[in-house]
């Protein structure tokens, strides 16, 4: 954007010294360069100020490890990869006949203890047994009953379900594999559909002209050439180079300690991006410029800046 000013400005000089027919003195030249560099740095200046930009901003997306609550051999995958999938819908199951078995043997024991449990109650109440006997048969049977609800419900957890709207990417698991319920060893990792948020990066000294509600404009790496817009939701009120925890060691000042930027979310509203929506993966690069009500004078400026940017896509997607 410098440079664009400065032709701008070299042209403008060309044409008032010719029209004018200004002589090309030390004390002319000097007079003009010392002027432009005045003014376009006034003009850049009130910009990054008052209309931010960030070249660091990001498609974000919340991702769900799927880790199974038993541990079995896979019998059956039953989805796609990146095929949505609704709240509820089967991921993939887990070979129930051992959990099934459990189940047998626990409803089998069950019954056995109702039989035992309704003899000893019976002989109590004709005075032949004991009180005790009773007691210790519905606890055995209490006993049973919890172990058989733990049992199946480990059987219905062999059917491992989606839980919330989203899509599976990246599709590992297969009918055979081993899979075991520990945080360490994930079976899938699962996208939820409502988590992407767009986050740009800016630096500190903008935080006094990013408010809530303001105009933004959004160039997306990757789809050069346009620009959608946007508007500010809310920033992220803590930086993670701030961030504290229990630990055996003393905190000091660490020689690359850096000042670190804010995020600052952005909601996409031009109607436009509907369309390529779908197109754009979670996780795209893109730049960011924010409008305030400050300054509005040199709002132009940043409006060519971020679109200059979007064609230089077309050419250096070095970004």
């Amino acid at each position: 954007m410098g440079w664009l000013l400065m032709l701008i400005y070299n042209a403008f000089c060309m044409v008032i010294f010719r029209v004018f027919k200004i002589p090309l003195t030390k004390w002319t030249l000097s007079t003009a360069i010392l002027g432009g560099v005045f003014i376009i740095g006034s003009l850049l200046a009130l910009m990054n100020y008052n209309h931010p930009y960030s070249a660091v901003s990001r498609e974000y997306f919340q991702t769900t490890p799927i880790i199974p609550a038993v541990k079995g051999r896979i019998i059956s995958v039953d989805v796609e990869p990146n095929t949505p999938l609704k709240t509820g819908d089967v991921l993939f199951r887990i070979d129930p006949e051992p959990f099934q078995n459990k189940v047998d043997s626990l409803t089998a024991q069950l019954k056995s203890l109702a039989i035992d449990l309704g003899r000893a109650t019976e002989l109590l109440e004709r005075k032949v047994g004991s009180e005790r006997d009773v007691d210790i048969y519905q606890g055995k049977t209490d006993d049973i009953e919890a172990k058989l609800r733990d049992a199946q419900y480990d059987l219905e957890q062999t059917v491992v379900r989606a839980e919330t709207d989203g899509h599976i990417t990246q599709l590992m698991v297969h009918p055979g594999l081993y899979v075991v319920s520990t945080p360490l060893r994930p079976a899938m990792v699962f996208v939820q559909t409502d988590s992407v948020t767009h986050v740009a990066w800016f630096r500190q000294n903008n935080l006094i002209r990013l408010k809530p509600g303001s105009k933004a404009e959004v160039a997306f790496n990757g789809i050069p050439g346009l620009v959608f817009a946007a508007e500010v939701t809310d920033y992220i009120h803590v930086l993670a180079e701030g961030e504290l925890q229990a630990k055996g060691n003393l905190y000091d000042m660490s020689p690359n300690m850096k000042a670190g930027r804010i995020p600052v979310k952005i909601k996409i509203t031009d109607p436009r991006f509907a369309e390529y929506a779908g197109t754009i993966p979670g996780g795209a690069f893109a730049q960011t410029a924010v409008y305030s009500d400050h300054g509005s004078q040199v709002a132009f400026l940043r409006r060519i800046l971020i679109r200059m940017s979007s064609w230089m896509n077309y050419l250096f997607p070095f970004r």
